[in-house]
């Protein structure tokens, strides 16, 4: 096996002299997914590693919960050709790698950030670490996490130093996923920070190796604090477009037709129900200002107000029922869009569901069923037929463009459709026949 620490550049640049080079990725989510996919298209033997062995085995087959069938397409070919491999055998696969990035992430429940799993899966990867191994965590970590309990966890359990017998390095991928794989390479802005002096050009090197937008950061911590504030950034500009939608509502003001004819529609300040791709980091942040008896108190207000939006996105599909004389009880609401565990989509259909709502889900990026939902996944026809109301819940492109036709003649009328994503205009959907209700519209 090559040594990391003494490799050089021209060492891996090319395909050839790349395929010797053995990385091995923990954690099979998203952007587990897309770290092997982007280590596998640069040329080096992958193998992607998960507890889960129901991921696992639909993983072996090229099939993923949370990707569309061109990514599926892509990751099955990858499987095919021998580049990629899936396993659930952990510290045997790690002993035979020279290049290791987890992405097992910290769990958040009820603003709780519990670390136990990612600890867990580092002592597993610490037992079977050797010598002259680059090992990166891609996840996001909260302050002091790389330098404190992730380097004493792997040097106490290996009986190695980082920046001494291997190299520890903080590269997180931050909110991209999956459907971004398009091309040769995966469209990926990475940050690297080393938890030493140690490695630092042949880091970046490899990393160099399938996307040139790589930033060397000064160290772990302004790298930590780096991530976590563009989320919370993020996070605030969510929650204001949030409040702005709701004040549109109440002005009797289309708050789509204001952003477009303003110049504001580039996508940054639309807003959102299933806004969980910050909330982690959030929390993150939250937890590290907490540690330090420090108040964050405008991130802690934002992160409320993506939360409540859920209660009022519910709100917003009694009051569409109401139009059609419906009632909440015992309708039928199709609801269409991606909805990934632990999210405000998934909240929002537990709360439909707690109210006496039937909900059929079609998600048009994946077919997989989501267990922890209750939730049966069903095609579009499937999903609207006989539906009391059509809920747009997320921003996919295709929901623009709907058979409106089709779908009312297969609806329960007086037809309803609930837009949260801004996605169809209401005079077109009033045309055919439908009663029109949507996030940041007024009701004219």
């Amino acid at each position: 096996m090559p040594n990391i620490l003494t490799l050089k550049p021209d060492d891996i640049d090319t395909i050839v002299k790349r395929s010797n080079i053995q990385v091995n990725v923990v954690g099979c989510d998203r952007k587990g997914i897309l770290y092997a996919y982007a280590f596998a298209q640069a040329g080096f033997k992958v193998s992607c590693l998960d507890a889960d062995p129901n991921l696992v085995k639909k993983l072996s087959r090229g099939k993923t919960p949370f990707a569309g069938s061109e990514v599926e397409s892509k990751i099955k070919g990858l499987i095919n050709s021998g580049q990629l491999s899936v396993t659930g055998e952990l510290k045997k696969t790690i002993s035979r790698s020279d290049i290791v990035i987890v992405t097992v992430p910290a769990k958040v429940e009820e603003s709780k950030v519990d670390f136990s799993q990612v600890i867990g899966t580092l002592k597993q990867v610490g037992a079977a670490l050797h010598t002259g191994m680059l090992l990166a965590y891609g996840e996001v970590a909260s302050l002091g996490f790389i330098g404190g309990a992730m380097r004493e966890t792997l040097e106490n359990t290996s009986g190695l130093k980082a920046d001494q017998d291997f190299i520890l390095a903080y590269v997180p991928i931050g909110n991209a996923q999956p459907e971004q794989l398009v091309g040769p390479v995966p469209d990926l802005k990475l940050q690297i920070a080393l938890a030493g002096k140690t490695g630092q050009e042949i880091a970046m090197t490899i990393f160099r190796t399938f996307t040139k937008d790589v930033v060397l950061m000064p160290n772990v911590k302004i790298a930590e604090i780096a991530t976590l504030f563009m989320a919370a950034q993020q996070d605030a500009m969510a929650a204001l477009a949030c409040e702005f939608a709701i004040f549109c509502e109440n002005a009797d003001i289309d708050y789509f037709e204001m952003l477009r004819s303003s110049g504001y529609d580039d996508g940054s300040f639309l807003p959102v129900i299933d806004n969980e791709e910050n909330k982690n980091e959030a929390y993150l942040l939250l937890e590290s200002a907490e540690n330090l008896n420090s108040k964050l108190r405008l991130p802690a207000l934002v992160r409320q107000i993506n939360e409540e939006i859920v209660k009022h996105a519910v709100s917003l599909t009694q009051d569409a029922l109401r139009n059609g004389n419906k009632t909440l009880r015992r309708a039928k609401i199709a609801v269409l869009g991606g909805v990934k565990p632990n999210s405000n989509g998934a909240t929002f259909i537990k709360s439909l569901s707690v109210k006496g709502a039937k909900i059929a889900l079609h998600n048009p990026v994946s077919k997989n069923d989501t267990p922890d939902l209750g939730v049966e996944t069903t095609s579009l026809n499937e999903a609207v037929e006989g539906a009391d109301c059509i809920v747009i819940l997320t921003r996919e492109e295709q929901f623009k463009r709907l058979n409106l036709r089709k779908l009312k003649a297969l609806t329960k009328p007086p037809s309803v459709i609930l837009d949260l994503a801004g996605m169809l205009d209401p005079k077109a959907v009033e045309a055919e026949g439908f009663i029109y209700r949507g996030l940041g519209r007024g009701t004219r």
